[in-house]
């Protein structure tokens, strides 16, 4: 981690929205933060300062750290329709060797040591996903805490989206990002048929 100036939340603004896919996406938090046991982070975007955190929404977006020199501006705003929630690039993530990986903190600015790491691992997805880039402010929001004082919210997470309907698409054929195994990986009346959503 480096100081770096502040910089404008002007970045992000909805100017050309667009859907990244193909992005790993993992978490981290304060116990296997650098340095460890810390919520600092590389670069100042708000009043949190040097401070991890965030609820997800537009206005108090949760942090997340990217590869150095990625296509991720510093301070930029992206939507991750997996968490539903608003992250910004804070940080630098030095196991990140791809452009496309997200690496978002976990929350609750507290060491919940293994707990915690076990809480990421289990919130980590097994298939790549997609980011909003200069998406709207007004998508939907879940503000419930990823990690919470022990608790791992790992109900909220929402695997199945249809990056198209993002940046003004439409379509409402629900995606399967990490393949289905049972009826509630599906959204709607679809179904889960030989590892797919779809309809009955």
């Amino acid at each position: 981690m480096r100081a770096m100036t502040y910089l404008s939340l002007l970045a992000g603004v909805a100017a050309g929205c667009s859907v990244t896919g193909n992005v790993k996406t993992t978490f981290y938090g304060v116990p296997d933060n650098d340095p460890a046991g810390s919520d600092a982070i590389a670069f100042s975007c708000s009043s949190r300062g040097f401070h991890a955190g965030g609820t997800g929404t537009y206005g108090d977006p949760l942090t997340f750290a990217s590869k150095q020199g990625s296509g991720y501006k510093q301070c930029e705003i992206v939507y991750a329709p997996y968490l539903k929630k608003y992250i910004r690039n804070e940080d630098i993530c030095a196991a990140c060797n791809t452009a496309e990986w997200v690496d978002v903190f976990t929350g609750n600015s507290q060491n919940g040591g293994s707990g915690q790491i076990n809480c990421e691992n289990q919130l980590t997805p097994d298939a790549v996903q997609s980011v909003i880039r200069d998406p709207p402010t007004n998508l939907a929001v879940d503000t419930t805490p990823l990690w919470n004082s022990g608790t791992c919210n790992t109900g909220h997470v929402y695997p199945n989206y249809t990056p198209s309907s993002y940046c003004g698409g439409g379509g409402s054929t629900p995606t399967c990002q990490t393949g289905c195994s049972w009826a509630g990986h599906c959204i709607d009346d679809y179904i889960c048929t030989n590892g797919a959503c779809a309809q009955p």
